[in-house]
């Protein structure tokens, strides 16, 4: 039995359940002797313990367990009798004051919201475009080829020449022994033997590279250096040390040539150099409609976020940010940090747990009211697209649809296009074009 619905808040409710404790107990004693029948204890042939004894080992958990069922069974009956639409899970607590052989629980929960979402033909919305130029495949292949560079001794003459003069200076690669010292007194982590590093790369403090340009191999250096305020050495932040620097060796940077072998070795089987250029601006022209898909997709969802009145259910937000914090655990851990002893509190994502909650609420209002279901057409078109920068696009289509699971977050994706493009058809919509860079640094994420 349930009482009749309490408001509490603005989607805070309450409902008081309550049943004989008969009930209780008869359907405990049903549970013992059907656990009875395959019960052991020493002493006993299986099914011959007795009820007693039975009831010592397994009758708490069987009498929680019964509990646990006729309290969700009631819960339930009375969410339905009063079409409720409970989010998230209830709080059920024993009530103090119950009718005399009654059991009694408070159910405290919270119900969806409603969801009111404004005139979507009076927003503005600002959608961003970017073209890919043959500068843009220049800086790409310039790219691949620092990435396949490789090193020679400077001065000394090779296949691909000298280096020129063995000096170091930007874009060597040198590798020293360093020591450093704070008021005359060695410091940790300011010795080493044999360290290697690129000039230019920024690896080291700006003092520690301009002291290492101009030097020849065998060639030692002494020179202050200062320590930034925020350095995440906190022993040394602030302070200025004392470093000796010694070359031990020079290698200058050979930048493979633009060539039929530098075609190969990015796939391009006959190492046609127009192929590798086509190429590489198929991939380009991918990833960038990759990122304008998802900053005009981040619009939108701060378009609809300003448009929709709606309360998010606080049980909603505490669930997802404890889902974030957990992710957020899983990621790093896979990345090979140790978290074991890390504590994630769920606090720390509440903020961007809150935009995701509202978000889909928002969307599934939009998706329900307009019909933007994803179709089966539409996933398999996305996954198919998926599949393009893969070897095998078969084994991409099997990964997928061999997995409920993943097969939904492609249905997810899908659904959201589907409400963007719904939104960019009402609104007033403005476009602009946005430089390469621009867009290809930027982390759009809705």
């Amino acid at each position: 039995m349930a009482t009749a619905v309490e408001t509490l808040g603005k989607l805070e409710r309450r409902i008081t359940i309550s049943f004989p404790l008969t009930d209780v107990r008869t359907e405990v004693e049903k549970r013992l002797k059907v656990q009875a029948r395959t019960a052991k204890a020493p002493g006993f042939r299986p099914g011959k313990v007795p009820l007693k004894m039975v009831a010592a080992q397994y009758g708490y958990q069987i009498e929680s367990e019964v509990l646990n069922d006729k309290v969700g069974r009631a819960f339930n009956d009375a969410a339905n009798e009063n079409n409720l639409r409970v989010a998230g899970f209830p709080n059920i607590v024993p009530k103090e004051e119950a009718a005399e052989g009654q059991l009694a629980f408070d159910a405290t929960f919270e119900v969806y919201p409603e969801v009111a979402i404004g005139d979507l033909t009076t927003v503005e919305l600002e959608t961003v475009q970017a073209e890919v130029s043959e500068a843009e495949i220049d800086k790409t292949i310039d790219i691949l080829r620092k990435q396949r560079v490789h090193f020679h001794t400077k001065g000394e003459a090779g296949e691909h020449g000298d280096g020129g003069e063995a000096v170091a200076a930007n874009g060597d690669r040198v590798t020293v022994d360093f020591v450093g010292s704070i008021d005359g007194v060695e410091f940790p982590g300011g010795k080493a033997d044999g360290y290697a590093f690129v000039l230019g790369e920024g690896r080291m403090l700006p003092e520690f590279e301009a002291a290492t340009v101009g030097l020849k191999v065998g060639e030692a250096k002494t020179f202050p250096l200062a320590f930034p305020e925020d350095y995440h050495g906190k022993d040394v932040a602030g302070k200025t040390a004392s470093f000796t620097i010694t070359l031990q060796k020079l290698e200058w940077a050979h930048l493979p040539e633009v060539d039929a072998e530098f075609a190969k070795s990015l796939g391009v089987a006959d190492g046609d150099l127009a192929k590798m250029r086509e190429d590489i601006k198929v991939n380009l022209q991918r990833e960038v409609a990759g990122r304008v898909k998802a900053r005009n997709k981040e619009a939108v969802m701060d378009a609809l976020i300003k448009v929709a009145e709606l309360e998010v259910p606080k049980t909603l937000i505490a669930q997802d940010s404890e889902r974030l914090a957990e992710m957020t655990r899983q990621d790093m851990a896979q990345r090979g940090m140790n978290v074991k002893d890390v504590p994630f509190p769920a606090e720390l994502f509440a903020e961007k747990a809150e935009r995701r909650v509202r978000l889909g609420l928002i969307l599934s209002q939009l998706v329900g009211d307009n019909n933007l279901q994803a179709t089966a057409d539409q996933v398999k078109a996305q996954i198919e697209d998926f599949a393009q920068s893969y070897e095998d696009p078969r084994e991409v289509l099997k990964y997928y649809y061999s997995d409920r699971r993943r097969l939904g977050e492609i249905e997810a994706l899908v659904l959201e296009e589907n409400v963007v493009t719904y939104v960019l058809g009402l609104s007033k919509v403005t476009s602009k074009a946005v430089a390469f860079d621009e867009l290809m640094g930027s982390n759009a994420q809705a």
